[in-house]
């Protein structure tokens, strides 16, 4: 950003009294739930539970990975919450803005707690079955959960942890963010400190999962799972009691930390993985353990995230420290690392955190950093003049459409939800700015800034037409 750019950036606090006071122009719904602990993942999912209530709105239910580190009053949970979102159009534009920051929505209910054993840092549902998601916590371990099928617990000091449903072996090292399910089988891929990446077919487990739901779960049963539930905070030492399997393959590649995976949309044997050794690299389990493709300097510093479009297989987005997102065409990469990104996009000013391409639009993806900004983003829309909705920046990065400025810390994780395209859950790890805690939001912008334009144009001057004949 050029220096001018710098002078002009508006404070944390002022950047947050501007966009609260535009939410009733720029959103078409808003829940703000405020957080005891951070939180440092969100998920959106299509069917988890059975709701107990019917009510005229759509329901979303949102998985939330609650990490207590501070003070160690109560464990660590996996929380299993039902979230009220109202159909478009709905919503009236003064009860949206109305909220409290400090305040725990009450369009966000606790359906269940699962006590965690060690820190939830990542959480991916499996696809096929989203009653099952797996966790990466503070171990070389990935522990896989029925949410359906584990008991409500109660987080209170001193609780025994859950029990997970399977552990997956083959770290020699902690994994701690790097996690993803395959879209097309039950596979599931993990990359840690050991610059590895894991591969684990779940294929066997699941009808196993799904026949021991009918047996009771007593939580903490067993001396040695009370004492290792004792131990919160986090150690190496795994849950007992639950079966553990090995890989189905592990890929060296990397030369430091993998930091995020993902697979191929089209084929469970392809996938990939970037890394503090700012290396995208490509895999297929089809022709061995060795990358296909590595892209040696894909940016200029640690890479945290990486996606696969899911409706066009070619392109792969990658975040990184350097506070950039990157546009890759795989057909342009070559076996020997060379390959430049097709489109380079900077609107943050800290570093890239999350990145992930909407279901519903093959050209549109978001970007969350640790400057506290989720960008919404139109690929399609680089080379045109725009200016992005929620934003007085001069210099509008190409591509830039929208710009969610509700948090005031780090956006560690968003999720597109794949039912309601244009809904998004996000969630902040506020200790920075607020000693503590976090905050969630699910919130979709109006529709009229992302329909086409002659259509919006069209509708506006209807509506417009209208209000004349009313008025004469």
């Amino acid at each position: 950003m050029s220096e001018r750019g710098k002078r002009t950036e508006p404070s944390v606090d002022e950047r947050y009294t501007q966009w609260k006071s535009l939410v009733p122009v720029l959103y078409d719904w808003l829940a703000n739930h405020n957080l005891v602990w951070p939180s440092l993942s969100c998920r959106h999912c299509d069917i988890i539970v059975c709701c107990l209530c019917i009510i005229l709105s759509t329901l979303g239910f949102i998985y939330l990975c609650l990490v207590t580190q501070t003070d160690g009053s109560v464990p660590n949970t996996l929380v299993i919450a039902n979230c009220e979102v109202v159909k478009p159009r709905v919503a009236a534009a003064e009860h949206i803005s109305q909220f409290n920051e400090e305040a725990r929505s009450p369009f966000v209910k606790k359906f269940k707690t699962i006590i965690h054993p060690g820190e939830v840092n990542r959480i991916r549902e499996l696809p096929q079955n989203s009653k099952i998601v797996a966790t990466h916590t503070d171990s070389p371990d990935v522990l896989i959960w029925d949410v359906e099928a584990q008991p409500n617990r109660h987080a209170v000091l001193g609780a025994t942890n859950s029990r997970p449903d399977l552990i997956l072996t083959g770290h020699q090292d902690n994994a701690e963010f790097a996690l993803a399910m395959c879209p097309t089988e039950p596979f599931v891929l993990s990359g840690g400190k050991d610059k590895s990446v894991v591969l684990w077919s779940i294929h066997d487990h699941i009808s196993t999962l799904a026949a021991d739901t009918g047996a009771a779960k007593s939580p903490g049963s067993g001396g040695t799972n009370a004492k290792h539930a004792s131990k919160v905070g986090g150690s190496n030492d795994k849950p007992v009691d639950s079966p553990s399997i090995g890989p189905r393959g592990i890929y060296q590649g990397h030369e430091d930390t993998v930091e995020d995976v993902q697979f191929c949309p089209s084929s469970a044997q392809e996938f990939c993985s970037v890394g503090d050794d700012s290396c995208l690299i490509l895999w297929d389990a089809r022709v061995g353990s060795a990358p296909v493709v590595k892209v040696e300097k894909a940016h200029d510093a640690d890479l945290h995230c990486v996606d696969w479009n899911p409706h066009d297989v070619n392109f792969i987005l990658t975040g990184s420290a350097d506070a950039s997102v990157r546009m890759f065409d795989r057909r342009n990469l070559t076996s020997g690392g060379v390959g430049s990104p097709v489109h380079k996009f900077e609107g943050h000013n800290a570093a890239v955190l999350c990145v992930q391409w909407s279901p519903d639009k093959s050209s549109v993806f978001g970007s969350s950093a640790e400057d506290g900004i989720l960008n919404i983003w139109d690929h399609e829309k680089v080379g045109k003049k725009q200016d992005p909705v929620g934003s007085r920046m001069q210099n509008v990065p190409p591509g830039l459409f929208f710009r969610h400025a509700g948090h005031r810390d780090k956006v560690v994780d968003f999720h597109w939800n794949s039912s309601d395209p244009w809904t998004i859950v996000s969630v902040s790890d506020d200790c920075e700015s607020t000693g503590g805690g976090g905050t969630l939001q699910i919130w979709r912008m109006i529709d009229l800034i992302y329909r086409p334009e002659e259509e919006v144009l069209a509708e506006l001057d209807s509506f417009k037409s209208h209000i004349l004949t009313c008025s004469s």
